[in-house]
């Protein structure tokens, strides 16, 4: 068990660190103005829309930037949280994985519905939406399952609850 709790924070860490950066340089073009991201992560952004067809980038339904505003206030922090509780092994780590996969799972229904439903995704644009979905859900798996980090030393409470007597 311990082999397959490593297997899923390996995962889930890569999946965080990339949220970690996409988010604040990538997805907040969409909410934010223009003018306060540099040249290059504006030509990314629109290589990526241009090469995967991703048309939410472009068109920016309110849903979406909804979306990506709820991402960046809300699942962002949690992702550089789960992060550290990764590498410290932090027990809140479950936590923070319940609810940033719980949160994701159901962005990523709304945003596959859209794309799926409208006809005009782009298979690439599926390809590359679809793993945060899987990413979502191990996520919420993780938040199950249990606490992976060194246990505290026992009876610390016991030994601090006690009064000392003169």
């Amino acid at each position: 068990m311990a082999a397959v709790m490593k297997l899923v924070d390996a995962i889930l860490f890569v999946f965080f660190l990339i949220i970690a950066i996409a988010a604040p340089l990538l997805d907040a073009q969409t909410c934010l103005p223009a003018n306060i991201f540099p040249d290059v992560l504006i030509r990314l952004k629109t290589w990526y829309a241009n090469e995967y067809g991703d048309y939410l980038v472009f068109e920016k339904p309110h849903f979406f930037v909804g979306l990506i505003w709820l991402e960046l206030v809300y699942a962002w922090p949690l992702a550089i949280a789960s992060l550290y509780g990764i590498v410290t092994g932090k027990p809140w780590l479950r936590t923070t994985c319940l609810l940033y996969g719980v949160s994701t799972l159901t962005s990523m229904v709304a945003v596959l519905s859209e794309l799926v439903g409208s006809g005009k995704a782009s298979e690439k644009v599926l390809k590359m939406y679809f793993p945060f979905l899987g990413f979502a859900i191990l996520a919420i798996l993780r938040g199950f399952m249990p606490h992976s980090g060194k246990p505290n030393a026992t009876g610390t409470r016991a030994a601090l609850s006690r009064k000392k007597r003169a």
